[in-house]
This record gives C-alpha cells, structure tokens and sequence, in this order.
C-alpha cells in the first residue's frame, strides 16, 4: 500500500475560470447524487444516473470521478456493473483505472476507538456507527438531541488517536479520518494524472465535508458547485437540491454536451 502524498492545489493560481475549456468531473456522492438518508445504508439511486455517468465520462475523455466519504468497496457495489474512478473515504483512498493508486493505513488505535462507539451507539436510541475500515463515522440523524454528546466524545478520541487522525465534521455526522486525506488533496492528486490533466476541474458537493474540495477547485480556476443553499460555502456556484444535479447530468448525458457552464443557474 502506498500512502497519500500532499500534492500542489495551486498549481495554476492565476488561471481565470473559463466556461468553454474542457472540464473534469468530480462529484460526491451522499446528498449530490442521492438524497440524504436516515441511515447510510438506506440511500435509493436513481436507475438513470449510472448509465448516465457511463456516458459523460466518454464524453469526458475518462475525466470523472466520484469524490466521497463511503468506501469505494460501497459505491461499486451501488454503481454496478459499471466502476469509475473513486477518491472514497474522504480521499483515505484513491483508485484509477480499475487500480488502486493511494490508500492511507489504518491507525493503530481504530479498534479501540471502534470499540468506545459501538458502545455508545448501544446505549443511545438512534446513533448508527459506520465502520469503514481505515475511519469510522458516528451519525445520530434520527437522534439529533444526541448531537452535543456525540460530538463530545468524538473529539474526546480524537484528542486521544492524535496527530495521525482528524476529525471531519458533517450534516448530523462525525468522522475519523486519516489526517493527511481529503477531497481537496484527492481532487488535486487526481488532477496531476495524464486523465484530468489540463482540463478544468468541477466539484459538485453539498456539506461542509466538502468545503476544502471546493477551495482546491478554486484555486486550480475550477467550478466549485454546493448542493443547497443552508450555510455560507466557499463555493462559486449553487444547485437547489439533488434533483436539479440529476436533471443537468440527464439532460448532458442525452446531448453530448457538459461544461462548466451547465452548472451555472440563474
């Protein structure tokens, strides 16, 4: 395995965002391409997205990806048969070409950690643990009182993991994740690829999760896009809901053409 190197997000700082260059894709997945769910188990995909993302990613030249915090294990047991390139785990790891290129071990304390949520999840009506292996996520969605202990706790190990883990902070959800991973470093490794090279980068996301991909985006003169309009973003650009994304990614898919601008609503 190989480990997750810090790559350069600003590589062209200079570059003035154009709309007609030829665009990479980047798309998370949770409440962009699906709607949120109680549970992470319970999301429902349209039947008509994958074969469309089949088609935009010809039309991209290979150039799209998912960018999310499940496993890539997980998306391809939803997007299948079809695979795509993924950064999952939040960019934990990163597989291209069918090849997994990056993927961060696992910390030496996660079965500890592991071991103290699954406790609290037993004595709390609601919270949902979601072991990912290399992190772990606490969701109290449909306990939303739970929040201030929940939280407590997870920043308690946190605090106690150290340096090698971070916390990532979401929509009724807190996550462990190794600290040098993130969309932003994913996007921008991705980007350093012969694939998305060159091209100007789209991140189409919608948490604060994904607030980081959408300052890498900004600083390589991409498209930033954020799903909703509940809190202040650094993104440039906004898309009331899940539904509008999937009528753009049809419509393209159908026409043969996507670009920045598709994304652009008045």
């Amino acid at each position: 395995m190989t480990s997750l190197t810090e790559p350069d997000i600003a590589e062209r700082p200079d570059e003035i965002a154009s709309l007609d260059r030829e665009i990479a894709l980047f798309l998370d997945f949770d409440g962009t391409l699906v709607e949120i769910a109680p549970s992470p188990e319970d999301v429902q995909l349209d039947r008509r997205v994958v074969p469309a993302l089949t088609a935009l990613r010809a039309q991209l030249g290979g150039a799209l990806a998912l960018v999310s915090g499940r496993p890539i294990a997980f998306l391809d047991e939803i997007l299948a048969p079809h695979r795509f390139d993924i950064a999952g785990l939040h960019g934990a790891q990163i597989r291209v070409d069918d090849e997994i290129r990056s993927q961060a071990d696992t910390h030496a304390g996660m079965h500890e950690a592991l071991r103290d949520l699954v406790r609290f999840a037993n004595s709390h009506v609601g919270i949902i643990v979601e072991d990912k292996r290399i992190s772990i996520a606490l969701h109290w969605r449909l306990a939303p009182s739970l929040e201030s202990e929940a939280l407590a706790l997870m920043r308690d190990i946190a605090k106690r993991m150290g340096p090698g883990m971070r916390l990532q902070e979401g929509k009724s959800v807190a996550e462990l994740v190794p600290a040098g991973a993130s969309k932003g470093n994913a996007i921008a490794w991705l980007m350093a690829t012969p694939t998305y090279g060159g091209r100007q980068p789209v991140f189409i996301g919608d948490d604060i999760t994904d607030e980081d991909g959408f300052e890498a985006v900004n600083a390589m003169g991409g498209v930033s896009v954020r799903i909703g309009a509940d809190r202040e973003s650094h993104a440039t650009c906004r898309l009331s809901s899940p539904t509008v994304l999937r009528h753009i990614l049809l419509e393209a898919a159908e026409s043969g053409h996507l670009s920045a601008a598709s994304f652009k609503q008045d």
